[in-house]
């Protein structure tokens, strides 16, 4: 189980959020409006906030501008992870990843199990990292939105959460997680239970 460590310090990262959808501006984005006040309640940095339509070739320019940029660690992207015909925000971002990360959409769906039911088989959330940067794309909703940060990316996001987390990764300054008992160095979250 993962624990905050008391003789680490928090490391605020730059982190832009994407909504992508249709319909929706900034006066009816109550899931962008949900991830920025929860990140920057975490002590971090909104950098950019952009709303795109469903369309997987300006999510994935969006995205492309962003992982280049150096003030921005982590890209946190909601809409389109459904099975509509305009859903495509993981057709867009799969082939951006360098690596996935396989375990947040799984512990994504996983937690969505208690609130939505078997109906959470219908969430594409996926997580990657490109360019060293993280990148996690979440169902739209506030509801899910507020799955995904209260849930994952809140601990995750956190240089003192421990046995591991993702800031090691994205700021190579930042403080490593501590070795595990019988572990020479940190895995900086490359393989906590290999």
């Amino acid at each position: 189980m993962a624990h905050v460590h008391a003789d680490a310090s928090f490391v605020p990262l730059g982190i832009a959020v994407l909504t992508v959808s249709d319909t929706r501006g900034y006066d009816r984005d109550g899931s962008g409006d949900l991830l920025s006040e929860r990140l920057t309640e975490a002590g971090h940095a909104l950098v950019e906030r952009r709303i795109v339509p469903d369309d997987v070739y300006r999510i994935r320019a969006a995205v492309s501008q962003w992982v280049v940029r150096d003030d921005i660690q982590v890209i946190l992207v909601n809409g389109g992870t459904g099975f509509t015909p305009r859903d495509t925000t993981p057709e867009a971002l799969l082939p951006l990843f360098d690596k996935a990360v396989e375990g947040y959409g799984e512990l994504f769906r996983h937690l969505s199990l208690a609130s939505i039911g078997t109906s959470t088989i219908q969430s594409r959330a996926v997580g990657g990292v490109a360019n060293r940067t993280l990148i996690f794309a979440m169902p739209g909703s506030p509801k899910a939105c507020a799955t995904a940060w209260d849930g994952i990316l809140a601990e995750q996001l956190d240089a003192r959460t421990r046995p591991c987390n993702f800031v090691a990764m994205v700021l190579p300054e930042a403080p490593t997680c501590a070795p595990r008992e019988g572990q020479a160095t940190p895995d900086h979250g490359q393989g906590a239970h290999a």
